[in-house]
């Protein structure tokens, strides 16, 4: 058969190939609740075109969907978000970005297996979505950094206050970021990288 013909099936596009420098590779999730800005994040910091499973919210999510905050959300990923980034030339991060809708849970499953840390995005003005993301994350064994958005009507707090009200450990990094920018998003990223960097140190990472 001659694949050669206009009807061949195009390959990938130049900037989509992965670099022939990398050498490691790392799975990367993000999480966190509804609308607290996961495929933002990952679409700001990929440098490949992103794959998004986005469907329009309808009439079936009010009462189920809690968009408290999210009000012109007309959109919601109903299984996953995926991109990807070099942290150098060698190493490149898989990006895992999960529903937050808790009826699209089970799909977490699948996204954590193998994943070698995970960035928890926090929305100030409903913490309280936060506690159940954090409590699957230790439950699997996923190291992660906490990220904290920064939505223009959120309220802001020193980040000690905030380390109290999720209950995390000192050690546990926890930043500010704004996911709509590449190098807020980048810097999240590099925050998890050094962290998993100092566990494995310590032996603490298995």
């Amino acid at each position: 058969m001659d694949f050669k013909g206009s009807d061949a099936v195009p390959g990938p596009r130049a900037e989509d190939q992965l670099p022939h420098t990398a050498q490691a590779a790392a799975k990367i999730v993000i999480v966190g609740g509804f609308g607290v800005g996961k495929t933002t994040m990952v679409g700001a910091v990929s440098e490949i075109r992103p794959l998004t499973t986005e469907e329009t919210m309808t009439q079936a999510g009010i009462g189920v969907d809690d968009n408290y905050g999210s009000d012109t959300k007309t959109a919601t990923t109903v299984a996953m978000d995926f991109g990807r980034i070099r942290i150098t030339d060698q190493v490149v991060l898989y990006l895992f970005g999960t529903p937050g809708q808790e009826r699209f849970w089970f799909l977490w499953n699948g996204l954590f297996e193998g994943a070698l840390g995970a960035v928890v995005l926090v929305d100030t003005r409903r913490l309280e979505v936060s506690y159940d993301v954090m409590g699957q994350l230790e439950e699997r064994g996923v190291p992660f950094v906490v990220a904290v958005n920064s939505f223009p009507d959120g309220p802001r707090y020193p980040i000690e206050d905030l380390r109290q009200a999720l209950d995390l450990a000192p050690e546990i990094p926890i930043v500010e970021c704004d996911v709509r920018r590449r190098a807020s998003s980048r810097d999240v990223l590099l925050t998890l990288m050094r962290f998993l960097h100092a566990m494995a140190l310590s032996g603490s990472l298995v």
